[in-house]
Order: C-alpha cells, then structure tokens, then sequence
C-alpha cells in the first residue's frame, strides 16, 4: 500500500506523510530533541537536499535576549548534516569515528529571529573531494547552505574523515598518557560569571580565570546534557567551539559579541585528562561595528584547535 491518496484499495485511511527528526544515531546524537534535522532528498552530482527545524526555545542554542538563535546552532546543523549524508548517503557505518579537520560558517543574524513558530529550514549540501575506501567515504569535503523562507540563514564548509573501530581504537591507544597525578577537569571548575561569556546560565559557562587577562582554562561541565550528550573520550569540537565564542567575549567584556561567522581548524584531539588552555591571541576591530578574535587552544604545549570568529560587538 502507498501514501498516494488518503484511502487504500479496500477504503481504509492511510497515514499521511507525518515529519519526523532523521534517526538519531546518524548524527552522532543520544537525545531525540537534539537533532535538527528531518529529511532528506538525494540530487544529482552528490549534492543533496535536506529540511530541519530548530525549536523556538533551546537551553543552549537561544541568544542570550531570547529572541533569535545563536549561530553556533548553524554549526551543530552542519556537523550534523555531513555525519548524516555519511551515514545514510555515502555508505559510512555507524560503528564509525569522525575526525572534523575544519568547519566555517558565516550567518545573516537578521534572518536567525525567533517567530511564533519553529525554525523549519532547507539545507543544501554538496559533498566535494570524497575519497572512497571499500565502497564508503573515508574523507570528504561539504558545502553547505541554510535557507529558511526564501531568506539565505548561513552558508559554509567543513572537511572531515571516517575513521573504522579498530583504527580508532589503536589511534586513541597510541595517545600520550596523562601524568600521575592527572588533571582533574571538575575540581578545576570555577566559571566565569555569565554576562562576560554572552551566557545567562552558569551551567554553560566552559572557561575558568587564570592570572591572565587573555588566557583562560576551558572547564566545561561534563554533565552538561548538550555539550556532552554522550558518552566520549575527548573533549567534543562543539565544545572547543563554545570555548572560542565565550573567549572572544571574555576578552571583550563587558561589551559583548555575536559569532555571526567563523572559521576554525581542530588539529588534535583535545584530552580530557590534561588541562586544555584557550588564548586570545589577536583582537582586530573591522568597519560597521564588527571585531574580529582570534583564538586557540593549547594542551601539553601543542595547538589543538584555532578559530577566528567575527560579529558585531555591543
């Protein structure tokens, strides 16, 4: 039986065709409520056509005035959006790792408003440079763009690997041991107050001070249910995301500023058990009231993830 019409050849009602989220476990995500996104429509050329919808209140992905989404929700879509067409698209098992090398976006924040609705969206996406191993994607580049009617929301590129179990496995195994007496992540958490983070929560605050007024300790909670929604042995990219953005205002308060684009690059896994530093190592004012930040994490003397985030400042 078809959904072609509202009855079937014996005269009993047939389903209409309901909306529902993609399956959680394509985008790497434990709770229903955190997915964005809920079809998808292959096109020619290996681009394809994807709808979501954003709620009107979330608890960490709302301006902190309430009144329009934060772009770091663009970035969440999107590294949903490439785990996504991997899985379903480009033949990825979900036993699989992911390793995001780069992700950039940039948005429209006049078109990022709350309505008396939810945020139903268009995303199209093409993936680029695939390289295939054994019939799936072992590593491919997305270009990626959000509509929401008509109105162009944000566009952007993220470049990423698969990774197999057992190459993970040895991958991680193979990673530098933490000393004796290694560092412990929530002993070391004293947030920063709120409003200096473009936050109104203490629970989503992720840096701690230090002596220096440009130097901050990234201490996220690790109970947080969005920032840690499942289970992980390195620190989240969302998370060192969230470090830039409240970084770059730290260094600006009491104005604050908006992320409305950035460009990032994750060199290295960010560990768990060893503290991990966020710099602010450049602040450029730009024409129409816009700052630049450049920003990056350093663990155990090395880089391990650089962003430059530019936005209006207030």
């Amino acid at each position: 039986m078809g959904l072609h019409s509202a009855h079937d050849e014996v005269g009993l009602p047939t389903l209409p065709r309901l909306t529902t989220t993609v399956p959680k476990e394509y985008v790497h995500r434990a709770c229903l409520a955190e997915v964005f996104l809920t079809g998808c429509t292959s096109q020619e050329d290996q681009r394809f056509s994807l709808t979501g919808q954003w709620p009107r209140a979330h608890t960490l992905f709302n301006r902190s005035d309430g009144n329009g989404h934060d772009p770091l929700q663009v970035a969440e879509t999107f590294r949903q959006a490439g785990m996504f067409l991997a899985h379903a698209e480009l033949g990825v098992p979900l036993t699989h790792q992911f390793v995001m090398w780069n992700l950039s976006y940039t948005t429209y924040p006049q078109h990022l408003g709350i309505a008396l609705s939810p945020t139903d969206f268009e995303l199209d996406a093409r993936c680029t440079e695939i390289t295939w191993r054994l019939g799936m994607a072992a590593s491919l580049r997305l270009e990626l763009s959000i509509v929401r009617g008509g109105a162009l929301v944000a566009h952007g590129t993220g470049t990423f690997s698969t990774v197999p179990p057992a190459v993970y496995q040895r991958l991680r195994a193979s990673r530098k041991p933490g000393p004796d007496d290694a560092f412990d992540l929530a002993a070391s958490r004293r947030p920063l107050d709120p409003a200096s983070v473009g936050r109104t929560s203490r629970a989503d605050v992720v840096l701690s001070a230090t002596d220096s007024p440009t130097r901050w300790l990234l201490t996220p909670d690790l109970a947080h249910p969005i920032l840690f929604d499942h289970a992980g042995d390195h620190l989240p990219g969302m998370v060192l995301l969230e470090g830039g953005r409240q970084a770059a205002c730290a260094a600006l308060a009491p104005r604050g500023l908006v992320p409305a684009s950035a460009t990032t690059e994750f060199v290295r896994y960010a560990e768990l058990d060893r503290p991990c530093w966020m710099d602010v190592t450049r602040v450029t004012p730009e024409s129409g009231g816009m700052t630049t930040v450049q920003v990056a994490a350093h663990q155990d003397g090395e880089t391990v993830f650089t962003s430059t985030i530019t936005g209006p400042v207030s």
